[in-house]
């Protein structure tokens, strides 16, 4: 017989890590093949840019169901049956023969991977509620960075020892890992289910309730702009470091980790003053540290001389860090105020704001591509252009009657 898990103990919060981790680690352990997957295909930067894109916009289309559907079915079956989606389409990114079947490939394992962002979420919201979930969620964020960190690093020596494809084969284990282990020990934590959740009609009321509230947007704005920051990186940064800067993918990887070293920061921090400050406070502070690494960045790239010297890497990627210290104060914070108005509609609120966040970031990192022109201004100039809007959206958030 299986022995679930308490709702608020840690191993349902390590396992919380890893759902949550999903769409994070199935872009940063590849981002180093990138440039190697757009040899062997043939293709231009755009089109390996496409499977990043096509990803996130699969994690968009995903959410918009699968919050109704765990709000319906409850948070553990939805959760196994996404995690076991998503093992499977690993299996066969790992064996496309071309570029448009990887694509299709990664948009069947997006499906998969957007359940554990917004389901975790929701789980978190259901055990801790408002200010609980802030705390709880930057911790979460704090965890989960050790495998982002992780990733581009693994990822870039398994691309140079044996090539992409076994990237996504760790991809396949870590989906199916996930699978079964929510199956043994999740236990459901949604109390309040609704039959009529998935009801058409009353997905688009649901929707509608919550689009239609000025505070959900503002918080889902904050959200979006940093996260576009955070992507346009994600999709930029190896061509810009392994190409543009001639760094080798597995230096690349000890990059990426200094800038998840960041995030991590941030996250810490947001734990940390959180409960002291409040919400509002901390996304006041994370925009302005959002503004200073995004500033330092353009600055940088916009230096010939730095980028000309060697100096143009390490420079860069303590700017980006910078900006993810406040990234990871800026995202715990911003989704629990998302969240925190609708407590009935957890699961909902939450795809919600997934479909915002993920769906700008599709936007950004397809123009990230479009703009690459083997220098890293175009990044540079859109991560620093997030970072300010994501700090007007503050000021209208704060603005507000």
């Amino acid at each position: 017989m299986r022995r679930q898990l308490a709702p608020d103990s840690r191993g349902v919060g390590a396992l919380l890590v890893g759902l949550v981790a999903m769409m994070a680690i199935s872009t940063d352990l590849y981002l180093p093949s990138l440039p190697s997957i757009a040899r062997d295909f043939g293709v231009d930067v755009a089109a390996a840019q496409l499977t990043l894109s096509a990803f996130m916009l699969g994690i968009a289309a995903g959410q918009v169901v699968v919050g109704p559907l765990s709000d319906r079915f409850g948070r553990r079956p939805v959760l196994v049956a996404a995690s076991a989606c998503y093992a499977l389409a690993s299996v066969a990114c790992a064996l496309a023969p071309g570029i448009d079947a990887l694509v299709a490939s990664r948009v069947v394992q997006a499906l998969g991977a957007c359940a554990g962002g917004v389901v975790g979420r929701a789980v978190v919201r259901d055990v801790h509620g408002r200010e609980g979930a802030a705390r709880v969620l930057a911790l979460i964020g704090s965890a989960m960075a050790i495998m982002p960190a992780i990733g581009p690093i693994l990822g870039g020596f398994v691309e140079a020892w044996a090539g992409w494809r076994w990237n996504f084969a760790l991809l396949a284990t870590f989906g199916a890992t996930l699978s079964a282990l929510v199956w043994a020990g999740l236990p459901e934590t949604n109390a309040r289910r609704d039959p009529r959740a998935t009801d058409p009609l009353r997905m688009a009321r649901n929707f509608a309730s919550i689009l239609s509230s000025r505070e959900f947007l503002s918080f889902a704005a904050i959200a979006a702009a940093s996260y576009g920051g955070m992507f346009a990186f994600i999709s930029g940064s190896s061509f810009v470091f392994v190409d543009g800067l001639a760094t080798g993918p597995e230096a690349y990887g000890f990059y990426f980790a200094l800038v998840v070293a960041g995030y991590f920061a941030g996250t810490q921090l947001a734990a940390w003053l959180t409960p002291r400050h409040g919400i509002e406070a901390m996304l006041r502070a994370a925009g302005l540290v959002m503004l200073a690494g995004g500033g330092a960045m353009l600055a940088c790239a916009a230096s010939g001389a730095l980028v000309a010297s060697g100096l143009g890497a390490p420079a860069i990627g303590a700017s980006m860090a910078l900006y993810c210290v406040g990234f990871g104060i800026c995202s715990p914070n911003a989704a629990a105020g998302a969240i925190a108005p609708f407590p009935a509609l957890a699961g909902t609120a939450a795809s919600a704001l997934g479909v915002l966040q993920t769906g700008s970031a599709a936007i950004v990192g397809a123009l990230v591509g479009h703009m690459h022109d083997g220098t890293p201004l175009p990044m540079a100039a859109t991560i620093a252009s997030m970072a300010l809007v994501a700090t007007i959206a503050f000021r209208l958030l704060n603005s507000r009657d």
